[in-house]
């Protein structure tokens, strides 16, 4: 049994799910999700998968969390065979809104730009 450091574990997890949405799961409302980050607990018992989407309307947002957490089962279940680990974590999925964050602030100051010529 491979002994995995968490911050590995996290890396390594991303790798797999980002695969598995790729190839295993057919879900549309799925599509376009990029993987933004991993957190594992301490004692690997549970993986927050952090994710984002391109489109920040509400509706978007809840179809693809809809999705995700609809293919959850199957992702734990792909991941238990492709890790070495002793015990697969249960996984959630959370939205980084960071990113959409940084999206905005840079339509700011791109529009600031334009207005400042």
């Amino acid at each position: 049994m491979a002994q995995y450091r968490v911050g590995r574990l996290e890396q390594e997890i991303q790798k797999e799910v980002n695969d598995i949405l790729l190839k295993r799961v057919r879900d549309p409302r799925v599509q376009g999700v990029t993987l933004t980050g991993v957190e594992v607990t301490g004692d690997l018992q549970q993986a927050t998968i952090y994710y984002s989407i391109l489109s920040d309307k509400l509706e978007d947002e809840e179809t693809t969390a809809k999705g995700l957490e609809k293919a959850a089962g199957l992702i734990r279940g792909e991941l238990g065979h492709r890790l070495s680990i002793y015990k697969t974590p249960e996984i959630k999925f959370q939205l980084d809104s960071s990113v959409q964050y940084g999206d905005k602030i840079d339509r700011l100051i791109n529009k600031l730009k334009q207005n400042g010529e």
